[in-house]
């Protein structure tokens, strides 16, 4: 097999440190390693460092006479089976959102045909600006993956969303785009979050749910190759590398975005879809009044874990189902397995103590054929060995 390649551009920013670590780590997984590094990267890393850990030379000048002669931007944005951009500095993210082709770094990722990996970092105000917010949304509509940037205390001193993802998780990030999993060639759906069912214009009709879980496995069955369409409620979760998200409010909004996502091999619904909602939103803020309380008719909602599930030329092959239970977890997900149509129930106790909105998870996995008790464990490794099983059975 030849060797895998990537082409490191490394931004201007605090974050580029990370960068020869991210180096390290590909190399000692056998991949090469080309670094670009800009001459604001070049202000934290020096071209020295980079170029000892990825047993290369590092390139830096678009009007090199050397490597232009050749018509080197060229050759760089294609030698390289992915493009990786850590870290994704403001700048490096205009300059490619809007074309711009004015110094190395910028002109190979315009010149470039191979999939790009960005892993941003910047000050929250800068990530949050409308501008930047405008970037990102046209660099994902034109196929760019992003991992990160994650949340927590800045080198400005500031604190919020910005942070560059650790090396780790950009090196899991590079792994799955590069790697032939059980999963590659399929299509998962899955559902994550909860749904808000407007009252009025300020309340809602909602469940408790973080996404957390649901996110996780849109992660892992992306890391193991998968094609992932992500439909999410309202949760400020951060969307894993490589994964289509589709934001929606109403357990109607999510339905109609299921239906539009198939066909799929397999759909995970994680979501907490609220189960009834208002007969009629009023248009506008219901106030109190001497007459108390207004009275409420509530309509149930769709079915969509059933509406999945239901035979039919689009039922994607495994469907899985989520119950979370406060007692007789096991009998609920057994009426829920027959009820559904599906083919696994996994159920967990939202009543111990760190479930709801916590790092771990406890589940069991209830099908036809007996039931699977998993131990407590993160639920990054729940979703893991989720995504697993879901590659065994579509295998």
């Amino acid at each position: 097999m030849a060797e895998q390649r990537v082409l490191l551009i490394v931004g201007g920013g605090v974050a580029a440190y990370k960068a020869l670590e991210l180096t390290r780590l590909l190399r000692k997984a056998g991949i090469a390693v080309r670094p670009v590094l800009t001459r604001a990267g070049a202000e934290f890393v020096t071209p020295l460092s980079l170029s000892a850990l990825a047993e290369d030379r590092v390139y830096s000048e678009l009007f090199s006479l050397t490597d232009e002669s050749e018509m080197g931007h060229i050759q760089l944005s294609r030698s390289a089976d992915l493009i990786v951009v850590a870290p994704a500095t403001a700048d490096l993210m205009a300059k490619a959102a809007q074309g711009l082709a004015g110094d190395l770094a910028a002109t190979t990722l315009l010149a470039t045909d191979k999939p790009v990996l960005m892993a941003p970092a910047m000050n929250v105000r800068m990530w949050e600006h409308p501008a930047t917010r405008r970037n990102l949304a046209t660099l994902k509509a034109d196929g760019v993956s992003f991992v990160g940037p994650d949340e927590g205390a800045m080198a400005c001193g500031e604190f919020g969303e910005g942070r560059m993802a650790e090396p780790a998780a950009i090196f899991d990030a590079i792994m799955a785009r590069l790697n032939d999993g059980p999963l590659k060639g399929r299509h998962v759906l899955v559902t994550a979050g909860p749904t808000a069912e407007a009252l009025d214009p300020v309340r809602v009709l909602t469940n408790r749910s973080s996404g957390a879980q649901g996110f996780a496995i849109a992660d892992a069955c992306a890391r193991l190759g998968a094609r992932v369409t992500l439909v999410a409620g309202p949760v400020s979760q951060p969307t894993p590398a490589g994964v289509t998200r589709i934001d929606i409010q109403s357990a109607r909004e999510m339905l109609a975005a299921c239906q539009s996502a198939l066909p799929a091999d397999a759909a995970v619904c994680v979501a907490a879809v609220a189960d009834w909602r208002p007969d009629e939103a009023f248009g506008v803020k219901l106030k109190k009044g001497k007459g108390g309380p207004p009275v409420l008719t509530l309509v149930e909602n769709p079915d969509i874990l059933a509406t999945l599930a239901a035979k039919g030329a689009d039922r994607p092959k495994v469907v899985v189902g989520f119950a979370a239970e406060t007692n007789d977890v096991e009998m609920h997900a057994r009426a829920k397995l027959t009820r559904k149509g599906c083919d696994w129930i996994v159920a967990n106790d939202v009543t111990q103590p760190g479930v709801m909105g916590g790092a771990d998870n406890t589940v069991m996995i209830v099908s036809k054929t007996g039931v699977e008790r998993w131990e407590t464990a993160p639920k990054a490794a729940v979703a893991m060995k989720l995504a697993r099983k879901i590659a065994e059975d579509l295998a």
